[in-house]
């Protein structure tokens, strides 16, 4: 069951950004290209905790859920908030990011992956550089997309409290990883779900 819930949330959320990819490639709004790159990350996390759920979790199956869920989602969401605003500078910083977050998550030495649960990153991870590029990563897109969403939000009072309802669903999904595949799954999917509510909103 718990699998089937998160290969459900992986289609969502990976149906949510071709939507997406298709309104960028008849408007070609930058912003629409980041959004569309962060839901695909975050469809391809869910799909990690699918894999995990029906097979046991692995080396392999921790290192793209950590890589997509962990590095990826979350900057891609901020740098589409920040486009939304002109501040075209930010591109070429994710850019290079990203590319540090594919370099980590493939090289970092992971102690052995195993059980039915959602590893820990603390406990399979060291905190240099992987849990600090993390954490880094998430703070500056979470607060890209805050910000700009309360800023903005006389001007786009509906598509921006759908996408601070996503970020606050999403967040509290991470911080109730214990409860297992299943209530992250959930998450995953209405977090999704509220954020393309927003960004189709805003756009």
């Amino acid at each position: 069951m718990e699998a089937l819930l998160a290969f459900a949330a992986a289609l969502l959320a990976l149906r949510l950004a071709g939507g997406l990819a298709g309104r960028w490639r008849s408007r070609r709004r930058p912003e629409l290209a980041a959004w569309a790159a962060s839901l695909a990350a975050y469809a391809a996390a869910s799909g990690a905790l699918a894999w995990g759920a029906a097979a046991g979790w692995s080396d392999e199956s921790f290192r793209v859920y950590y890589l997509f869920g962990g590095l990826l989602t979350a900057p891609l969401l901020g740098l589409g908030s920040l486009l939304l605003v002109g501040v075209r500078a930010a591109l070429p910083v994710t850019l290079v990011y990203c590319g540090l977050a594919v370099g980590i998550a493939i090289a970092e030495p992971l102690s052995a992956v195993s059980g039915t649960t959602i590893p820990d990153a603390g406990v399979h991870l060291d905190f240099f550089p992987a849990r600090l590029l993390a954490i880094l990563g998430n703070s500056a897109g979470t607060l890209a997309v805050v910000g700009v969403a309360l800023k903005t939000i006389r001007r786009r009072p509906v598509g921006n409290s759908l996408i601070l309802a996503g970020v606050g669903v999403a967040a509290v999904g991470t911080a109730l990883l214990g409860l297992g595949e299943a209530q992250t799954a959930v998450s995953i999917a209405v977090a999704a779900a509220l954020l393309y509510g927003g960004f189709v909103l805003n756009k």
